[in-house]
């Protein structure tokens, strides 16, 4: 019998430098929706990359940013949660970051950082993603001089979550802060999330590349159904019902489109990815109901898993 080990590391950062991203291509497997847009993840969300006798839990959170509503406090409070009784932490960063780093400065969410992963005094890896985006190499030198003036890192990392370069290296760094105990998951298993709360993620995801502006963050989804059943040639399929809330009227009439055309859209978009997420055929039926105001309302955060 081997010696198992578990070593649990969150991601923190600023909102938008990849931390979804860099999570999904460490376990080879969609388990955090991806967009452009900041703030896209909501909840702390745990993803599971196992190898040999190890395996590491990672607490993906949301983005580190001042927030606006209640829904921004929760996502607050959940990227301190997250720092809880870890063994380490991944700070990612944007290499193509546009402040200044050369006078010495650090955008104030990321010195928030800092200053608590300072004080619970957490063992912290700088991963410098999206080094595939960067024009002079030579600029990495510069960018790690800036963040190791303000905190003693273990190890700096320079990656990409597009290409895959560095990927490896962070991950046996990572390997280093295991320590033995029974593993937390089955080796095939890559999140714990509920299988309705990934399918509601991925229509959210859609919802995400396809609006614009403000419209996406007042966007919640609420899984009404979600069941398998088979067809008369005995194949499975899973049948979904999903219920988009949106906080404006307007947005409403936004979101299913002209004729329906957007919502078409979204939801042929969202079931090409839970069929492949799931490897079975899917009918999704969406719905567009309002609910003025929700990431003030408490009640609704928590109906809608967000708390």
């Amino acid at each position: 019998m081997k010696n198992t080990k578990t070593g649990f590391i969150a991601i923190v950062g600023r909102p938008n430098v990849g931390k979804s991203s860099l999570l999904n291509y460490i376990v080879g497997q969609k388990v955090a929706i991806v967009s452009e847009k900041p703030q896209t993840t909501r909840t702390r969300i745990m993803g599971v990359y196992t190898r040999d006798e190890s395996q590491i839990v990672y607490i993906d959170t949301p983005g580190f940013h001042k927030p606006r509503n209640t829904l921004g406090e929760k996502m607050i409070k959940a990227v301190s949660s997250g720092l809880c009784d870890v063994d380490a932490v991944m700070f990612v960063v944007d290499a193509t970051a546009d402040f200044k780093r050369g006078e010495d400065t650090l955008p104030i969410a990321e010195q928030e950082l800092i200053k608590v992963i300072n004080s619970k005094k957490l063992k912290t890896i700088l991963a410098i993603n999206k080094i595939d985006l960067l024009k002079e190499k030579s600029e990495l030198l510069r960018i790690i001089s800036c963040y190791t003036k303000h905190l003693d890192f273990e190890a700096v990392v320079p990656v990409s979550a597009i290409t895959g370069d560095g990927v490896d290296e962070l991950i046996n760094e990572q390997l280093e802060f295991c320590k033995e105990s029974p593993h937390f998951f089955p080796e095939d298993v890559v999140t714990d999330q509920p299988e309705n709360i990934m399918v509601a993620e991925l229509i959210r995801e859609k919802l995400l590349h396809l609006l614009d502006k403000e419209i996406p963050h007042g966007i919640a989804i609420d899984i009404e159904s979600f069941f398998e059943r088979d067809n008369a040639q005995g194949q499975p399929v899973l049948e979904v019902s999903a219920v988009i809330y949106c906080e404006k009227e307007s947005h409403k009439g936004i979101i299913i489109g002209k004729r329906g055309a957007m919502l078409k859209q979204v939801g042929s978009a969202a079931r090409k990815d839970i069929e492949e997420f799931f490897g079975c055929k899917t009918n999704l039926q969406l719905w567009v109901k309002v609910k003025e105001n929700w990431r003030n309302r408490q009640g609704l955060i928590h109906t809608f898993g967000l708390d």
